[in-house]
């Protein structure tokens, strides 16, 4: 999956060239250093957390991860899906080309076994930095909820106690979209830089949701992103960012900057704006979903050039294992989601 560096202290490297007997001094500052006074830069280097992570887990790997997961949660040797796949980066130092499903079958009958993870990671230098990063990019994913199912034959509902993925699809069930792996491109408007999501190409009006429960963080307009929203998970680790949504009505009625939402929630509305500083303009030439992730392990990180965006793309896919449906309000045009959810994290906060 990753590579995740955490730096104990920020390095600062002194070249000097020598040449015709004159000598020049080179004062190298990482980026995130090069605004800041010499006192937080001293405060920097005191930090310990980490400063990048690359995500290469495939699809296929979290799945089986999730699956053992679930499959033995009951039971009296439980795994953690978070532990496999950190142990699985760990293992291949991050080169998931090498990843073969027996690896974690192995894995998990050494676990149901008797063995712990801190028995078979020993050793392995590296594993409490992936843990983390793990942690981190997909902590708020998996656990124990309460969803309202329907009566069979019936218009009445129930609650239903679960345990499994508690995240749902960007994208609410009913509504097709395509995307690729464009974490990365070439972006020009502005200024050159790359592209720090996954375009979900569909129809305009296309029902958007929250991928997990959080806070409304922002709400608005972004040159860049036209309109947008960004909700953090309570953990307060995980930033998701919508955006390029419609035209004139981009927003669910509802929602506000500070609210609270719930995973499944509609959110927006999918559309084509942005790339303009005047407000409320379609300069986006397909209509698409701008969905990224970035993820916060100090608050330093937040907003600049010490950002983490990681590449959503497999976990895009692995979101469309729970899709939220939803209906139509013809009075107002709003869409609602079907199906109430609950978490442990939103008792009370109703």
């Amino acid at each position: 999956m990753f590579i995740a560096l955490r730096l104990k202290s920020v390095i600062i490297a002194v070249l000097c060239i020598i040449a015709a007997g004159v000598t020049f001094s080179l004062c190298v500052l990482p980026p995130y250093l090069a605004t800041f006074s010499e006192q937080e830069q001293e405060q920097e280097k005191e930090k310990d957390y980490i400063k990048w992570v690359d995500f290469n887990i495939p699809y296929e790997a979290m799945e089986k991860a999730l699956e053992w997961d679930i499959k033995l949660h009951d039971t009296d040797t439980p795994v953690c899906w978070l532990d496999i796949l950190a142990y699985l980066c760990t293992r291949y130092g991050n080169d998931f080309k090498k990843y073969k499903p027996a690896d974690m079958d192995g894995l998990v009958q050494k676990l149901k076994a008797g063995e712990t993870m801190e028995q078979l990671t020993d050793g392995m230098k590296y594993y409490p930095y992936y843990r983390e990063s793990c942690q981190a990019a997909l902590g708020g994913f998996v656990g124990d909820y309460r969803v309202e199912i329907s009566e069979k034959n019936s218009q009445e509902k129930h609650w239903e106690q679960r345990y499994g993925l508690k995240v749902f699809s960007p994208i609410a069930r009913g509504y097709q979209f395509g995307h690729y792996d464009d974490f990365g491109n070439k972006r020009s408007y502005g200024f050159a830089r790359k592209h720090l999501g996954n375009d979900l190409m569909g129809s305009i009006g296309t029902p958007i949701i929250a991928v997990e429960s959080g806070t409304v963080e922002a709400i608005g307009w972004n040159q860049y992103g036209g309109w947008r929203i960004g909700i953090r998970s309570f953990d307060r680790k995980r930033y998701y960012y919508y955006a390029h949504l419609r035209k004139d009505r981009p927003y669910h009625a509802n929602l506000q900057e500070g609210q609270t939402v719930k995973a499944g929630d509609v959110i927006g509305y999918l559309g084509m704006t942005g790339y303009s500083t005047k407000e409320n303009v379609n300069n986006i030439n397909v209509p698409h979903l701008h969905f990224g992730m970035q993820l916060i392990f100090d608050e330093s990180q937040k907003e600049g050039n010490n950002e983490i965006w990681i590449d959503v793309y497999q976990i895009v896919k692995l979101l469309q294992k729970n899709k939220s449906a939803v209906y139509r309000v013809d009075e107002t045009k709003e869409y609602y989601r079907q199906y109430d959810f609950m978490e442990e994290a939103l008792e009370g906060l109703e």
